[in-house]
């Protein structure tokens, strides 16, 4: 008898070892059950008690059983957990602290520890937290976390900026300092342009004001004056305050707010460009060309400026555009109209050399929340560009410029380079252009004026199907030390040095430009500082994101009951579906195949084409603008659902799709 237990032992085992084995991801679903999909496609379910031991996004390995002909997946070994640090929302089991994970398909309370000096007294349930994921199911027989971070209470009204910037390990706080700032020594003496008619031009909100211009008309073209707040004047290299600026890297610009990267002393007050206030400046003159580049070597130099009015772009924009009167006395009107008049001159020429010679990008507008005492959204402003945002845009870009040259020439500097298209993917980005009649190659769009003269096609033949289809092909802007072109901008060299209260790598290179300038050894910056700006960078702008959805969903849930009809441009096309850009306010529903067409096995979704397919004929594609209505807010998920409200696919529609077919293989 003992025998035969042992036989059946060792037969299950063998049976065991022989059964296939698999690796994948667990995709949980709302009820008990799962699914493991594998990298090849291939999904296979995962049983209620199984799935006990996992969590949805989980890698894990497996191996397949069958019971009654049903083959399922049974969970051996934890490749890699998806959950580590993550934001939930505090709840007691008996008395017994847990946190429950923020993710609709991480529906499980996970027994908590706070981690000293948190105590268990310290929260109440809803409180929202930041955990650290210590023990796992699969791994450790049962799963425990550890709360590291206490975010808000649930009933805080600041919830969809505090949350957002701890997912993304950001501050929520301007730094704090008990030191007081003075003048640090420099070897370069300050020159004295108080006297320059030197004006800033911002929202009428900022209070970080960074840059001052003027502009003077001469025979061979106008001289340019870009001067630059100088924090690098109150804060030493490698102290308290210019390490927490490094670490940051940025101010965070949210909704409503911003946290900025220096104690707000020196961003808001002694450093900010405030009219009628002496205040230390890095400065760049530069004589501009009437082509509207730069006709001659740039200086920079140290000085002293008084910045003669705080003007808005609206207060701008109308007296250029409409011949309103300047908000100003008439004594300042008199000093800065002619500067001004000359500073629309200059970007007027400088657009034009871009926009034949570099690359433009297509004018698009900001949208701006204005919110109420209480944190809540009132109305969204939609703030187009007018002449004074590119008067402002063009005087940096040609005082970027001027950066990237002068320190290149030291064989210094941070610079923001893109590569273009990624390496790797240039062939199919090529193969696709000529499809549509472009007559282009790989070897050319890797050169920056073959990229730069492909991208001024696509804008001239406004073809935004091809530009939006390509955009995924794109390499990133990196930071780099070294420099390299800006093929996105469509530039030999660029080195921002303009944004110095607001950006780490522009103080460093305001330092090396002063140091340059009085003939002092080059700390040259570490190859480690490129990475954290980007990184830095890219979570200011997820958190920026994860709020605006936060906000939209409140701002948006009566649409649903309304029935608002909206124009929305298509900008991504999945497997599951397509997501558009509301014209009247950014926000981006997602509209999934099912609201698309009743048939799911009739349409198309081809993310490499850009199109939905619909019984044979092409129905939408990216940069159509469509008419969309809301159908779902979802407050908990922040996520808009909606529908297109535009007729089926007509003889008039098919014919203006061929239409714009042939114009791009003309």
């Amino acid at each position: 008898m003992l025998q035969n237990l042992e036989l059946l032992k060792q037969l299950k085992n063998n049976l065991q070892e022989s059964a296939p084995r698999i690796e994948g991801q667990i995709k949980a679903t709302e009820k008990s059950y799962g699914f493991l999909e594998t990298d090849k496609g291939k999904s296979y379910f995962v049983p209620p008690p199984e799935m006990r031991k996992v969590l949805h996004g989980d890698r894990v390995q497996a191996r397949l059983v069958s019971n009654d002909g049903k083959e399922s997946a049974e969970l051996e070994s934890l490749t890699e957990a998806s959950l580590i640090r993550f934001i939930g929302r505090v709840c007691f089991l008996k008395n017994k602290l847990q946190v429950m994970p923020e993710h609709h398909l991480l529906n499980r309370a996970l027994n908590a520890q706070p981690l000293a000096p948190l105590t268990k007294e310290q929260f109440k349930e809803g409180d929202w937290v930041v955990a650290m994921l210590e023990k796992h199911a699969l791994r450790d027989g049962s799963f425990q976390s550890q709360i590291v971070q206490r975010i808000a209470a649930a009933e805080d009204s600041n919830l969809p900026w505090l949350i957002s910037l701890a997912r993304h390990k950001l501050s929520a706080d301007a730094p704090i300092t008990e030191t007081a700032f003075s003048l640090l020594e420099q070897p370069l003496e300050r020159r004295d342009l108080t006297a320059l008619p030197l004006v800033t031009i911002d929202s009428p909100s900022t209070r970080d004001m960074d840059d001052a211009l003027h502009a003077e008309k001469r025979d061979n073209g106008w001289l340019l004056t870009v001067a630059i707040a100088d924090p690098s004047a109150y804060v030493t290299a490698g102290s308290d305050v210019d390490n927490i600026a490094r670490e940051r890297g940025y101010t965070t610009y949210l909704p409503g707010r911003n946290i900025p990267m220096l104690p707000r002393t020196l961003s808001d007050e002694l450093c900010s460009l405030q009219p009628n206030e002496k205040r230390p400046a890095l400065v760049c003159q530069v004589l501009i060309g009437p082509e509207g580049t730069l006709s001659d070597q740039p200086e920079f130099f140290s000085a002293w400026i008084n910045s003669k009015a705080k003007l808005s772009y609206d207060e701008v924009s109308n007296w250029l555009e409409e011949d309103e009167p300047l908000q100003q006395s008439p004594s300042v009107n008199a000093e800065i109209e002619a500067p001004l008049t000359a500073l629309q001159e200059i970007a007027k020429a400088s657009l034009q050399w871009r926009s034949e010679n570099a690359v433009v990008f297509k004018d698009r507008p900001d949208y701006r929340f204005k919110l109420d005492n209480d944190g809540k959204v009132v109305a969204i402003i939609v703030d187009q560009r007018r002449t004074a945002h590119k008067l402002v845009e063009e005087a940096m870009i040609l005082a970027n410029i001027c950066a990237a040259r002068f320190l290149a020439q030291h064989d210094t500097g941070m610079y923001n380079t893109h590569v273009g298209y990624e390496p790797e993917k240039i062939e199919d980005v090529a193969a696709i252009a000529k499809e549509q009649g472009y007559d282009i190659s790989a070897e050319s769009l890797a050169s920056l004026s073959g990229y730069s003269a492909f991208r001024r096609q696509l804008m001239a033949d406004d073809n935004e199907w091809l530009d939006a289809r390509l955009r995924r092909f794109q390499g990133y802007v990196l930071s780099k030390n070294t420099p390299a072109p800006h093929y996105g901008m469509g530039l030999e060299g660029y080195a921002t040095w303009t944004s110095p209260i607001r950006k780490y790598s522009d103080l460093v290179n305001h330092r090396l430009i002063k140091q340059i300038l009085a003939g002092e050894p080059l700390t040259k910056p570490d190859d480690a500082l490129g990475e954290l700006m980007d990184q830095q960078r890219l979570s200011s702008r997820l958190a920026e994101r994860d709020t605006c959805h936060w906000l939209y969903t409140q701002f948006l849930k009566p649409a649903v009951e309304e029935a608002t009809l909206f124009d929305g441009e298509i900008f991504d096309i999945s497997r599951g579906g397509m997501r558009v850009r509301l014209l009247e306010n950014g926000a981006a529903p997602f509209i999934p195949g099912s609201m698309i067409h009743k048939d799911r096995k009739a349409m198309t979704l081809d993310n490499n084409s850009g199109q939905v397919i619909i019984e044979g004929a092409t129905r939408y594609r990216l940069g159509d603008v469509i008419k969309v209505r809301l159908i779902k807010v979802d407050e908990e998920r922040r996520s808009l659902i909606g529908k297109p409200e535009q007729p089926e696919p007509s003889e008039n529609i098919d014919k203006s799709v061929n239409s714009v077919d042939d114009k791009a293989t003309s």
